[in-house]
């Protein structure tokens, strides 16, 4: 018998918020973004901040508005897509889990000494915002929540986790050099290590929900 994919796929929230932070958090940006930001000006520093979190924001919604639309336009089943989904984040949560490093599984090294505004502007978006905070994992995870948010309050409650996360994204830019301070290396490595625990787990999770949909779909055809 066949679990219901309501059962599996989250519906709050509070769950929406916790798997895009799983998924959307910005760690292993942080190393990429303090080399670029070192020796700038603050103003052009919270203007990297600003350019990054945006074009994450916009990220976000254009999986959360047009992820299903592309989906139904190719011709790819909704249950396929998580489990291609879910095989990804489960590579991506395992890369996280055995990195040892904060940057090992998103190693990235910029000079920033010939750096103009606008080589820092498009190194903002690629790749601090796209892949290293809100990549290929990020998307599809909206795109599945998307499209089990059947109703009106669902899809209300995973926008508002969208914008949620938007700020956090640009809060932990904001203060990313506190942060490293504070938590140090051993402290990042270790959240870096739990967020890929979390983002295996909903891995897991859209496999056996797509699983689930389409041996339920051969057992009533047999």
């Amino acid at each position: 018998m066949a679990i219901p994919p309501e059962l599996l796929v989250p519906s709050t929230f509070q769950h929406y918020l916790l798997g895009l932070f799983a998924v959307a958090n910005n760690f292993p940006a942080m190393g990429p973004f303090l080399t670029l930001s070192q020796g700038v000006p603050g103003s052009q520093v919270r203007r990297v901040i600003r350019i990054t979190t945006f074009s994450s924001l916009l990220i976000m919604l254009g999986a959360y508005f047009l992820g299903t639309a592309v989906l139904q336009f190719f011709g790819i089943s909704v249950s396929a897509f998580q489990i291609a989904g879910g095989l990804l984040l489960g590579f991506s949560g395992l890369s996280m889990l055995n990195a040892t490093d904060p940057g090992d599984s998103h190693e990235k090294n910029f000079d920033v000494s010939h750096m103009d505004v606008g080589q820092m502007t498009s190194s903002a978006i690629v790749p601090i915002s796209l892949p290293l905070t809100t990549g290929a994992g990020t998307m599809s995870t909206i795109t599945v929540y998307a499209e089990a948010a059947r109703s009106l309050n669902h899809r209300i409650e995973l926008f508002g986790a969208i914008l949620a996360m938007a700020i956090l994204i640009g809060l932990m830019f904001t203060f990313a050099s506190r942060l490293t301070k504070v938590l140090g290396h051993v402290g990042m490595t270790v959240l870096i290590k739990v967020m890929g625990l979390f983002t295996l787990a909903i891995g897991v999770q859209f496999i056996a929900t797509g699983a689930s949909t389409i041996l339920s779909r051969v057992t009533l055809r047999l």
